[in-house]
């Protein structure tokens, strides 16, 4: 698929989307014989995918990686919702942070951080340092003096708390998910679109993301349109609600920035996560705000 395609997509009126999703939903239900969940988040995203399957296919049941630190209303958001299959995690956050590191700036260049401390090998280095010759695979400039940070960075929490429950549920059942996931998130989802476009089939891990050419006034446009209830951590403000001690896009926030909320909002989860989970120096390296107060250091130790 083009560029110019996708931009066309996302400027068609709701109605339109809908009937395409619903066409992309039914393809991929056929194909797999009905072996299909949703990924479900409890974020408003994967509310209105959840809605729009059930819609369509009733008993399609919903999948949600429990890491223990999601926000409360999305907690109970998911408690309050039918057939919902809960997943746990094999490692505890202490043992991922410990073992691998904290998420920060993205997967992908907490990823390059982690490989870069652990390679002996000098063209991966170089690579990890100056990218393929076109500006590739590359640590940003912006970010390389985390090489040398006092704390453990890497993207294994990802894998630890979504990626690795799901996996082995696909693996157990045979299900396929759909993923409530949209181009205009990142760059990289946006690629993935252009050559994969809502349905990959032949993938290592096969998915459907039949809402890939939505907007986010779609997504609030069908909730409202369609009185679909939604997690109440939306009315409070927030626009991210994964796991609650991430770092992942934090540093192009506005104030407030998420934790900057939390201190108001969710004050015992706030200190949990600065104090002790250590996140609040590892912000303090990195040059964000997040409303501190005195902290006994974990890296001295």
């Amino acid at each position: 698929m083009e560029l110019y395609e996708l931009r066309q997509m996302q400027s068609l009126p709701l109605e339109a989307k809908i009937i395409k999703s619903q066409l992309r939903i039914r393809e991929w239900y056929e194909y797999w014989d009905g072996n299909v969940y949703v990924s479900f988040s409890g974020g408003k995203d994967s509310t209105v995918l959840l809605h729009l399957v059930r819609g369509m296919y009733p008993h399609v049941p919903a999948v949600f990686c429990d890491s223990e630190l999601e926000y409360p209303e999305i907690r109970k958001f998911v408690r309050q919702t039918e057939n919902v299959i809960r997943l746990r995690p094999r490692w505890s956050l202490k043992h991922i942070i410990e073992k691998h590191g904290y998420p920060v700036i993205s997967k992908e260049q907490a990823r390059y951080i982690e490989e870069i401390r652990r390679s002996s090998n000098d063209k991966s280095i170089r690579i990890r340092l100056y990218g393929d010759g076109k500006g590739r695979f590359c640590i940003s400039q912006k970010w390389q003096h985390l090489i040398a940070a006092p704390f453990k960075i890497s993207d294994q929490c990802c894998y630890n708390f979504k990626k690795g429950p799901t996996r082995k549920y696909e693996i157990e059942t045979g299900n396929k998910p759909f993923l409530g996931i949209m181009a205009s998130e990142s760059n990289q989802r946006k690629t993935q679109f252009l050559r994969h476009s809502c349905n990959n089939y032949n993938a290592a891990r096969p998915r459907s993301n039949p809402l890939s050419f939505w907007l986010e006034e779609d997504i609030w446009e069908y909730l409202h349109r369609f009185n679909v209830p939604y997690s109440k951590i939306y009315d409070m403000g927030y626009t991210r609600t994964g796991c609650m001690f991430c770092m992942f896009g934090i540093h192009l926030e506005g104030h407030p920035n998420r934790f900057e909320k939390m201190k108001k909002t969710h004050p015992k989860q706030w200190s949990y996560c600065i104090n002790k989970l250590g996140v609040g120096q590892v912000l303090d390296y990195i040059g964000i705000e997040y409303g501190k107060h005195e902290q006994v250091s974990i890296f001295d130790s």
